[in-house]
């Protein structure tokens, strides 16, 4: 059994946390992990505060004994109503991202939370320990959905990261089994943040056709796009091509908001639109052949990292 301030701060089987995603983790996936030993995170970004709420009382209501938390993007315009909710209900764990952690790290702890941010360089993930936080994810540019625009990969930044930090680092970004945890445990990381992977579950509640061009897709039909904006990793098709040919010619913010209009993702991931809509996905998106059930891919990730790290030993260091 691995064992690290990760896994003992949240009592987990596994150091492995599923990414709360956009039209993706909704209860039952947050519950689906947790029940398997992993860290189930219910993601708030397309929710309203209602939704979230009823999320929540959902997954309490379910008979999950598991550990769960809440992803709650800053930047988020029900962000402020959010905090609210996520109090009001008791919620124990907190991942944070797409801002400044300061402005809800205070009133989590001061309510009994464990809060998380997500970043993507080392200088933001020691200005993230400065702000309070018991954690940070670090990301890199492999992950899917609104990343960086540093372009750090996972393998230069975590490591990185865990030289100058002395809260836990949990690594994200390109990791999608057990030998991608074993491999940033190796660089001092102490859990790893999985999305893409957990995206093509039978329990996610993006739409199946989705799920099926994330198995379909091969490991070069993802682009980063919108880095004018937010920039964000997509699977290529219609839509990414108009966006990426007004970028080439110099698309001001205000054309490119316009060729997003609205609801974009939502259009793709949840409706299921693979032509007109966002469709936010990791590069890892190529070693996907089959759709799971998430409990079952949390037992063989975790069991493969600890088979692979057990080999290593034997073969390098015994």
């Amino acid at each position: 059994m691995i064992r690290t301030r990760i896994t003992e701060m949240f009592g987990l089987r596994y150091p492995i946390i599923q990414a709360g995603m956009i039209w993706t983790s909704g209860w039952r996936l947050a519950a689906a992990v947790a029940d398997a030993g992993g860290l189930g995170l219910i993601g708030a970004g397309s929710m309203t505060p209602d939704l979230l709420r009823e999320h929540i009382r959902k997954i309490k209501k379910s008979e999950t004994k598991g550990v769960w938390g809440v992803n709650l993007p800053i930047f988020f315009q029900y962000a402020d109503d959010m905090e609210k909710v996520i109090i009001e209900e008791g919620v124990k764990i907190v991942f944070t991202s797409g801002g400044s952690p300061k402005k809800y790290t205070g009133r989590f702890k001061e309510a009994g939370m464990k809060v998380v941010h997500v970043t993507s360089t080392p200088e933001l993930a020691s200005k993230c320990e400065d702000a309070g936080v018991d954690a940070v994810v670090v990301e890199g540019f492999e992950a899917g959905g609104h990343n960086g625009r540093d372009e750090l990969t996972t393998l230069v930044l975590v490591p990185q990261t865990t030289d100058v930090m002395r809260i836990p680092v949990i690594a994200a970004g390109g990791i999608y089994d057990g030998r991608g945890v074993a491999a940033v445990l190796a660089m001092g990381a102490e859990g790893a943040q999985i999305g893409t992977r957990f995206a093509a579950t039978l329990e996610s509640s993006c739409h199946p056709k989705f799920k099926e061009a994330m198995v379909s897709a091969s490991p070069t039909d993802t682009f980063l796009v919108l880095k004018k904006l937010i920039p964000a990793r997509v699977i290529k098709n219609e839509w990414f091509q108009r966006i990426t040919e007004a970028e080439a010619r110099g698309a001001t913010p205000d054309e490119l908001l316009q060729l997003i209009g609205e609801k974009r993702t939502k259009r793709g991931m949840f409706d299921g639109d693979l032509n007109e809509g966002e469709l936010q996905i990791g590069q890892i998106t190529g070693a996907i052949h089959e759709l799971k059930a998430a409990g079952d891919l949390v037992h063989q990730i975790g069991r493969e990292c600890e088979e692979v790290l057990k080999d290593l030993y034997a073969r390098i260091i015994a």
